[in-house]
């Protein structure tokens, strides 16, 4: 006699099969912010193309073949004048058509690790909906050698928000992605910084960088920079809430010795010895915290140390950056 009880197990998997291949998978559009980035565009696409249903590259109107190699890779393919990354990252968010329901935030010189794509997959199809924001570990891989201590990996960052839940700090340097509502995640999963650039273009962009964190640097020590939307400052928080409330304090120490200090504590106290890559701890942890110093100490100079005369160069650079 045919038993219909031992049937049910069988259609209840095929149904669930069924309801799983039928139902609507939550969506990724990734962006990535470029200005001359053909020698990264690439690998970084590749990376993410098959985790993002869709992906937009916002140029800075380069010179070289990142568009056509964008778009020969199925990318969506803007361009926008570039004031800092918050403010591009910002634009495209509000004024672009973006289908997905999630957005990843890369830079062009960065790529995701394969376990990380399927586990944000993974989250984003089972997490709660009050969930708006997903942490990511940021790894840096530098001339070649990766950096696991000195307090570089894993700084956790947010890099994957909910549509219309999220936006970058309003800030020209140091800008976080934050949510504007509900709670945050985290995973266990790499997004690598490895820049294939030469050191003398590295050197020259951290130049050119040090110009804009002076003015960080300022505005954070006046107290004067923009809180609106911005990572709260928390010892004992998240990765990048600690980091926010160490940098307030390290804009507010002597000029000239801050550089030493954080030489010291993440190459000595934080093990950076260990990552044998003391090209890193001395050029990123000492001597452009200390070319920054020397511009800060430029400019006080130029404005005779002068606090009012000082703010009032703060307050006119921020109306300016707002407009």
């Amino acid at each position: 006699m045919y038993n219909h009880g031992r049937m049910l197990p069988y259609l209840y998997a095929v149904f669930t099969i069924l309801l799983v291949l039928f139902m609507s998978s939550p969506t990724i559009t990734a962006i990535i912010l470029t200005k001359n980035e053909e020698i990264h565009i690439e690998r970084c696409i590749r990376s993410i193309s098959s985790v993002c249903n869709e992906v937009i590259v916002v140029d800075s109107y380069s010179t070289d073949h990142t568009g056509e190699i964008a778009q020969s890779l199925g990318a969506t393919f803007v361009q926008h004048e570039f004031i800092h990354q918050a403010q591009q990252f910002n634009w495209a968010i509000e004024n672009l058509h973006i289908s997905g329901d999630w957005i990843w935030r890369i830079d062009a010189d960065e790529y995701i690790e394969h376990p990380l794509g399927e586990k944000v997959k993974e989250a984003i199809a089972t997490c709660d909906s009050d969930v708006n924001g997903i942490y990511v570990n940021k790894k840096i891989i530098f001339l070649g050698k990766p950096l696991k201590h000195g307090g570089w990996y894993p700084a956790q960052q947010i890099k994957i928000i909910r549509k219309g839940h999220g936006m970058s700090e309003n800030k020209p340097m140091d800008e976080h992605l934050i949510i504007t509502d509900g709670r945050t995640i985290s995973i266990d999963g790499d997004q690598t910084d490895e820049n294939l650039n030469s050191l003398t273009w590295w050197t020259d962009k951290h130049t050119r960088y040090a110009d804009r964190e002076a003015f960080n640097m300022l505005a954070m020590a006046y107290d004067m920079d923009d809180k609106s939307n911005e990572v709260e400052a928390k010892l004992f928080g998240n990765g990048a809430e600690r980091k926010r409330w160490l940098k307030i304090r390290y804009a507010r120490m002597p000029l000239y010795i801050r550089p030493f200090l954080n030489f010291f504590v993440r190459y000595f106290l934080f093990l950076g010895f260990l990552d044998f890559n003391h090209r890193w701890y001395i050029l990123q942890g000492f001597w452009y915290r200390y070319l920054v110093d020397a511009k800060i100490y430029e400019l006080k100079k130029s404005l005779n140390f002068d606090d009012e005369k000082i703010k009032a160069y703060i307050s006119e650079r921020l109306t300016s950056s707002a407009q």
